[in-house]
């Protein structure tokens, strides 16, 4: 829009769209593509070649806060570039990589006050508010005698919170609201997306499938509420969305409090002519690990200036015969699907650039074997072994890697190298 560059020196390499580089100057891309360790097609070989081999005067990086990240980070040595210039609304991270930064990409240029861009009008006016919802004894009991895995599910499975979240959109929808709902497990994300019958967005919903309801979200009357995983905290641009609930989150983290923050606060024209022209709520499970949570997350956004209503009560919503989960039949029905979960319903969705995250398509597989498969007896079978305390491990085998591969009674690093076996 600002430049002379027109579409044939723009070269798009994505998943979805890879254009031939020929005489192209401009490159537009994601850390995925570049960093990806597994196979290529030929196509994108050529592309990560033509890319390697070009000195790049400028590199822009958006949401630079996530380049420390152990895979990210290799962008930088991939990619030659004479300048760099990162961006992001939020500099922090809950680890203490964040100082990475200044030798990576350079010192901080420029940091814009939130409240100045409020009241110049390039941002929306935000209230932030947090609802604290007590828990039913049926899942406050559970939640004091269960295990670690299942806390958090039954916090924020919570049918006080259910409610709330239901009259909180039923209230914004009659206003003409557009409401986003954050969840980051995608158990809870499901259920509730399922049961208020609203559309859903998270890791494995496709392509064309995350268009069509954006675009439902965007300009249909009738769809004014989507529901969505952390899949959406970064790059989702909703302009028309004003109203936020968060039901689920990434324990403490500041970072996606004010990146979640973001989703709402691009600057509403036409709004009602208001105080405040945009809502984000966080609702909250009274007396659970959550409120400590809440705490930790709200601090970046206090910093900035902004400030957190509590509310106790939702006025009307006792007498809102629409709301399920009033009676104890089905608040014990819920319990029972909470409880029944696996291991894997309790955890939060993981998304590329977190650690144990797994692309699409690569799972994790168990094999039966017998006695004599220990002893190398069955050639279709190995075994896993990982060091659990590397500071108790003889120095010679410190530099080996942390998982190992036991086959045929030899220890290998890995399988591409296995004609490189250490012998013992």
């Amino acid at each position: 829009m600002w430049s002379t560059a027109d579409d044939s020196m723009i070269c798009r390499f994505t998943s979805e769209a890879k254009d031939k580089p020929m005489g192209c100057g401009i490159l537009v891309t994601t850390y995925s593509m570049i960093t990806h360790t597994q196979k290529r097609s030929w196509e994108a070989e050529q592309t990560m070649r033509w890319l390697q081999e070009q000195e790049w005067g400028i590199m822009v990086l958006d949401e630079v806060h996530t380049i420390p990240a152990k895979m990210f980070r290799r962008v930088l040595t991939i990619v030659q570039s004479h300048c760099k210039l990162g961006l992001t609304a939020t500099l922090l991270r809950e680890d203490d990589k964040i100082a990475d930064l200044n030798f990576l990409i350079g010192p901080k240029l420029y940091e814009a006050n939130w409240l100045e861009l409020q009241k110049k009008g390039y941002i929306a006016k935000v209230q932030c508010a947090e609802v604290w919802c007590p828990m039913s004894p049926e899942f406050y009991r559970e939640y004091l005698t269960t295990k670690t895995s299942k806390k958090m599910l039954l916090y924020v499975m919570n049918p006080s919170k259910f409610r709330s979240c239901q009259f909180l959109i039923k209230y914004h929808e009659k206003r003409g609201d557009k409401t986003i709902v954050f969840s980051d497990n995608v158990f809870a994300l499901k259920h509730y997306a399922i049961k208020m019958n609203k559309p859903f967005i998270y890791g494995p919903t496709s392509q064309n499938e995350r268009i069509q309801i954006l675009q439902n979200f965007k300009f249909n009357q009738k769809v004014n509420t989507i529901f969505v995983s952390k899949v959406a905290d970064t790059s989702f641009d909703l302009p028309e969305a004003n109203v936020l609930i968060q039901i689920s989150s990434h324990g403490g983290s500041r970072r996606q409090e004010a990146q979640r923050l973001g989703r709402i606060l691009r600057a509403k024209k036409g709004a009602i002519a208001e105080e405040y022209n945009a809502f984000f709520y966080t609702l909250v499970s009274q007396d659970t690990l959550e409120m400590s949570y809440s705490r930790k997350r709200q601090r970046f956004l206090v910093n900035q200036g902004y400030s957190y209503k509590v509310i106790t009560h939702l006025s009307g919503m006792d007498t809102d015969p629409d709301l399920m989960y009033k009676t104890r039949e089905e608040q014990s029905q819920l319990l029972q699907q909470v409880l029944s979960a696996s291991d894997l319903d309790c955890e939060d969705e993981k998304v590329p650039g977190e650690p144990g995250y797994r692309p699409s398509g690569a799972t994790a597989s168990k094999r039966a074997g017998g006695l004599s498969s220990m002893s190398g007896g069955d050639d279709a079978i190995y075994y896993e072994q990982r060091r659990r305390n590397a500071g108790s491990v003889h120095p010679l085998f410190k530099n080996l890697e942390a998982k190992c591969i036991i086959l045929r009674g030899r220890i290998i690093k890995d399988l591409k190298s296995y004609h490189n076996t250490i012998r013992l």
